[in-house]
Order: C-alpha cells, then sequence, then structure tokens
C-alpha cells in the first residue's frame, strides 16, 4: 500500500552530497512543534536544489493539505504536502537543518506536536511529540503496514532532503478527522520491522512493529487542510 514497501511510485532526491559541505545542524533536530502553511510556502534551502512546495509543483495534483514540521525548540525545519489524485494521495517533504542520513517519517494518529509531551495511551512516559500518539492505523496491523507508514526520508551532507512518495493506504478524511494527525520525522532509520530470524528467532519485538525502531521525534507538523 505504500511506496516503502512495493506499492505505488517514488521519487527520492538526495543520494547526492550537495555540495559537499556539512550545512548547519539544529542542536534541536533529534526532536519538533506544529503550525500550518498555505500551498505557497518556500522554505529556506541549504543545499543547492530549491525547496519549493505547493502551488510551485507543476504537474502535480492540487495540494489539499500540508503540515510545517519543528523541532522541540519551535524551530521550522520543512514543509510536508498532501496531494490528491482519486484513491492516490502523493506525500511532498522538503526539509533542511537536520544531520545527514536516513530518518523514519510517519503520520501519526493525533493531531498535537507538543514538545515534552505524555503518551496518550500511557501517561507515565514523557518526551517530545509523544502528544502525537502512535502510527495512524498502528491498532489494525503491525508496522510497516500501518496506514501511516511512509518511505523514510534521506538527508543530505548539507542537511537537506526532498521526497515524493504515493500512497493509498489512506484517505484525508482520516487525517482531517475531530483528533487530527501530525506529520512525526524521526532521528534515526526506520528498519520497516526487517529483522533477521538469525538475530530475533521470534520475529521482531513490541517496539520495531510499533515504530521501526526509528529513534526520537525529531520534529513534528500538524496536517492543516487548506481552504481553496
Amino acid at each position: 500500500m505504500i511506496a516503502a514497501v512495493g506499492i505505488a511510485g517514488v521519487f527520492l532526491v538526495g543520494c547526492g552530497g550537495g555540495n559537499g559541505g556539512a550545512g548547519s545542524v539544529s542542536p534541536a533536530a533529534t526532536g519538533g512543534g506544529s503550525t500550518e502553511t498555505t500551498s505557497s510556502s518556500v522554505i529556506p534551502s541549504t543545499g543547492t536544489t530549491p525547496a519549493v512546495t505547493g502551488s510551485d509543483r507543476k504537474g502535480q495534483p492540487p495540494v489539499a493539505a500540508e503540515a510545517k514540521l519543528h523541532t522541540p525548540n519551535g524551530e521550522q525545519i520543512g514543509v510536508v504536502d498532501f496531494a490528491v489524485s482519486g484513491s492516490v494521495v502523493t506525500v511532498t517533504a522538503m526539509v533542511n537543518n537536520l544531520p545527514p542520513g536516513f530518518k523514519g517519517f510517519h503520520v501519526h494518529s493525533i493531531g498535537k506536536c507538543e514538545p515534552s509531551s505524555p503518551d496518550p495511551k500511557d501517561p507515565s512516559k514523557v518526551g517530545d511529540f509523544l502528544s502525537a500518539g502512535g502510527h495512524l492505523g498502528a491498532g489494525s496491523a503491525a508496522h510497516p503496514g500501518h496506514q501511516g507508514d511512509l518511505t523514510s526520508l534521506q538527508v543530505r551532507s548539507d542537511g537537506s532532503a526532498q521526497l515524493v512518495t504515493t500512497t493509498d493506504a489512506f484517505e484525508m478524511d482520516a487525517l482531517l478527522d475531530a483528533d487530527g494527525s501530525a506529520v512525526v520525522l524521526h532521528a534515526g532509520p526506520d528498519d520497516f520491522g526487517n529483522i533477521p530470524t538469525r538475530y530475533a528467532p521470534a520475529g521482531p519485538d513490541a517496539m520495531t512493529q510499533a515504530t521501526g525502531d526509528s529513534g526520537g521525534r525529531a520534529a513534528c507538523g500538524v496536517v492543516q487542510a487548506i481552504n481553496k
């Protein structure tokens, strides 16, 4: 159902090293915040490719919703938008100021991006953006079969990344329902539940099946409808 697991198309820009220089990295880039944006937002780029989203994406379906990604200290580091064509949702992400490498990237089930917040299911657990809950659809399958599981983001050496991926795993109504939804960018790579039996004869444990072992929540953005 998702490009990362063999359904739909993926286009990932970020395999190169930009201009070869390391960009500035936010000291809080291992954690994010929340707000909304418009379809013509422009995010300053630290790389060589202009970071333009929304209405500037020529040839793409119209944008139905967007999310601004913020770190726990409130720094905006990127924009994610959602465009719909039939049953397919195109997710476009552009970010800056992150440590290089692959980063887990998911839609979470609650539209709250609060730093140092309790887990809605276990208030004894407190951490950045735990307010966003688990992955969208986590109750009906194990990772990477959640509705909110998306292709990972690959951050270049200059701290920037761009991703366009498609999914038919969810409809926008599920993201814009009463309790909303949020996009979460994690601090580490997503293993997509791929734990060989030589390491885990009993199969992936509960943490892997819930999160893909992507680490802390580095950035978060509440998904907001775009009013036409």
